[in-house]
This record gives C-alpha cells, sequence and structure tokens, in this order.
C-alpha cells in the first residue's frame, strides 16, 4: 500500500544504509574477506590476553606454545559442525564434503571456493571446552585453571566476530524504527508476489553482541588484575558462560531467525542451545571448587 511505502522511505532516511563488500581483496582467485580478517584480529588478541597470563603465572613456555593451535582448530572444528549439525543437518549430511571443506559443489559438477559460509558460536565453545581438555592432558595443567585464563580473553574474541557477522550483513535483527537501525542493503526481501521490496531498517544485532561482548572483556581484564587471587576457581570460567549466553538468549529475540524450521518453535535454536551453558556457567560461577584453595 501507499502507507506502507512512505512508511518504509521514511524510515530507511533515518536509518544506517550498511553495504559494505565483504571482499576485501582478491588474490589469485581466492577471495580474502573481512569476515575471515576480523576473526583472526580477535583470537590474536586473544593470543595476546593469554600469554600475559602465562607469564603472570611463571608457566613455563613451551607449554603455551601449542596452546594456540588447540584452540583454533577446536574453535574452527566445533563452529562449523555446529552450524552444520544444529542448523541445516538435512543438507549436510547429504553434503558431506561441503561440511569439511571450504568449498561448494556446483549442479555442474564444478565447485568453488566459498571459506567457511557457517559456522555456530555454540559449536564453537563447545570444540574449544574439547580442545583444552586434551590439551590438558598434554601439558599437565590443571584444566580449570586454563579454562579460567580462555575466559578472559574470551570476549575480546567474540566481539571480533560479530562485527565479523556484520561486515557480512548476516544474522540480521528485527525490523526496528530506532534510530540506529541499519538498512542491510544487501539481504533481499520479497512480497507476497515474488517481488523484490525495498529493504527495511533493522536492529543491528550483530552489533549489540559486540558492544556487550567488549564490556564483558573490559570487566574481566579489571577481575583479572584485581581479584584473580581472591576469586575461586572456576569463577572466570563460569562468569564468561553465564554473561555471554544469557545474553544471547534474549537478543535473541530481536534478530531474525537463521533457519525457516525455528520459526515454529517457541523459542529459536540459538536459545535452546544456550540454556545448557547458562547452566553450566552458574554453577562454575557460584559452587565449584568454592571452598577449595585456589591454586595461581
Amino acid at each position: 500500500s501507499l502507507t506502507l511505502i512512505q512508511y518504509r522511505m521514511n524510515t530507511m532516511l533515518l536509518s544506517i544504509h550498511w553495504n559494505p563488500n565483504p571482499e576485501l581483496f582478491n588474490l589469485f582467485g581466492i577471495s580474502i574477506r573481512y569476515y575471515g580478517l576480523l576473526w583472526a584480529v580477535g583470537i590474536f588478541f586473544a593470543y595476546m590476553v593469554v600469554h600475559y597470563q602465562y607469564r603472570d603465572k611463571k608457566i613455563e613456555e613451551k607449554k603455551f606454545d601449542p596452546l594456540f593451535f588447540y584452540c583454533f582448530f577446536g574453535i574452527l572444528i566445533g563452529a562449523r559442525l555446529g552450524h552444520c549439525l544444529f542448523y541445516a543437518p538435512g543438507y549436510y549430511l547429504s553434503h558431506f564434503w561441503e561440511m569439511i571443506l571450504p568449498i561448494k559443489f556446483m549442479p555442474d559438477g564444478n565447485w568453488k571456493f566459498t571459506g567457511y559460509e557457517g559456522l555456530a558460536s555454540h559449536g564453537g565453545t563447545l570444540g574449544l571446552i574439547i580442545a583444552l581438555w586434551l590439551y590438558c592432558r598434554k601439558t599437565k595443567l590443571h584444566y580449570m585453571d586454563v579454562l579460567d585464563m580462555i575466559a578472559v580473553a574470551t570476549p575480546i574474541t567474540a566481539c571480533f566476530i560479530r562485527l565479523a557477522n556484520l561486515m557480512n550483513s548476516e544474522i540480521i535483527g528485527k525490523p526496528s524504527d530506532v534510530p540506529w537501525a541499519f538498512v542491510f542493503e544487501r539481504v533481499k526481501e520479497y512480497g507476497a508476489n515474488g517481488e523484490i521490496l525495498p529493504a527495511i531498517p533493522r536492529h543491528p544485532g550483530q552489533l549489540y553482541e559486540a558492544i556487550a561482548y567488549l564490556i564483558l572483556f573490559f570487566i574481566m581484564i579489571y577481575l583479572y588484575k584485581n581479584y584473580s587471587k581472591k576469586l575461586h576457581r572456576g569463577f572466570f570460567f563460569g562468569f564468561c558462560l553465564t554473561y555471554i549466553f544469557t545474553f544471547r538468549f534474549f537478543i535473541e529475540f530481536l534478530k531474525e531467525n537463521q533457519e525457516d524450521f525455528e520459526n515454529s518453535m517457541m523459542f529459536n535454536m540459538g536459545q535452546w542451545l544456550s540454556v545448557p551453558f547458562i547452566i553450566i556457567g552458574v554453577y562454575f560461577m557460584f559452587f565449584y571448587d568454592k571452598k577449595k584453595k585456589k591454586i595461581a
């Protein structure tokens, strides 16, 4: 209707039009994207923070050296499998190699390099926890001490991952008329007859999460610098899980569902997957090892 078109035009004029090219540059036919770059920057900052903690705790350097590889592959494998198995199992179980390799097979039999299009934070978290368990078996470090150190650094990586989603114009928010709403021009919207509609202003859910995780990072650094010897073992791990996944649960109400099957659910997949992590976080934050002496 004319009224709807006028409303769309008025709100679009007051919004932020967002249409960055997700490709930073192309190198010999391989696309280098902001998504991958921001992931790398987030992991680099986490690496620096954890390295500082190892030195602060006088843990020998040779035990730190393999940590990056355990974390990197744990997060990547877990995040990829999490997306494929939680959100699109029907497709990926019948396209197994696309789940493992960063390629997409075309109908004509050819393939193209796409990178890993689809990574799930819940799977990445689970993959990291398992990888750190393997790392601690090798290095003989206390598992919870390592989880606590990783938890201090995790929010900065989570921040950059959500900025990567923003650059990709993915995981978009629901329609909104707030002054800071984003018009994601790369996202196609269709009318009842299949016609392409003008993009409408939406909540920048990715930016909300990035800001929330950046705040958590500063809180973590403050707590570590001032209270790390007073807080019980497991507190940082529990606080990180509780904060991130509680925020994730509620921010989902402002975000569009990622898959159609979620539209019939009371809570979407991201919310259901957040609940176990919140319960685990509360346990470690308030109950685990609280009466035992903390070993620095």
